[in-house]
């Protein structure tokens, strides 16, 4: 039998994509968005997350993601896919376009509540990850990372590559880090908790209407 908070995700649904920031919409109500490198698997962790199998368009195409995504959860809540950073099989132009909607996003969006930062467990803080890291340090963004794909690894060298991201972190503040794997449904609770913290949801927001 699903769960409160399980029912609760599932009302997720597509609201608006955006090219800019500027067209997102009204800057009220609470959002948690997901990032991550091109690849990391944001949007099999979006269906995860909310238990749907296709909310959020899953590719094996770099860069597939190309617009700030809103799923609405309530009047007040929602999710955001966000373009995926880094490596992308699209012209600089484009990518640089992306960087720029991503960057206006998080530094203005006054809704924003958290961040999930999705990185691959076999390559975690990459470059882009830790300028991401870096920026939210600075603006003091709560960040929650998940280390996707942890199917792809034994258990024991899952939980290894854990603890070294964990070390390498020790000394930011506002970060906490999992284990994730979309395919397994591995640690898709522990993530829902911290979006349930972020956007304040509480057994009477999770009621069925």
């Amino acid at each position: 039998m699903p769960t409160k908070s399980i029912n609760y995700y599932q009302r997720a649904e597509f609201f608006t994509s955006v090219p800019q920031p500027s067209l997102a919409p009204a800057d009220s109500g609470m959002e948690v968005a997901f990032a991550g490198r091109s690849n990391a698997g944001k949007s099999s962790a979006l269906n995860a997350i909310t238990s749907q199998k296709a909310l959020a368009r899953v590719s094996k195409t770099p860069g597939r993601t190309q617009h700030l995504i809103f799923f609405q959860l309530d009047e007040q809540r929602r999710l955001v896919d966000l373009p995926g950073y880094g490596y992308a099989q699209v012209p600089l132009k484009v990518k640089q376009q992306w960087q720029q909607a991503m960057e206006t996003y998080l530094n203005q969006r006054k809704t924003l509540r958290g961040l999930i930062l999705l990185m691959d467990i076999r390559h975690p803080l990459t470059d882009f990850d830790n300028q991401m890291l870096g920026w939210c340090q600075h603006f003091q963004m709560p960040v929650h990372i998940l280390l996707t794909k942890a199917d792809k690894l034994k258990r024991a060298a899952a939980l290894n590559t854990l603890m070294q991201v964990k070390h390498a972190l020790a000394d930011q503040v506002n970060v906490s880090l999992q284990i994730f794997s979309a395919t397994k449904k591995t640690g898709v609770e522990e993530a829902r908790a911290i979006i349930d913290n972020w956007l304040e949801i509480n057994p009477k927001n999770e009621k069925e209407t």
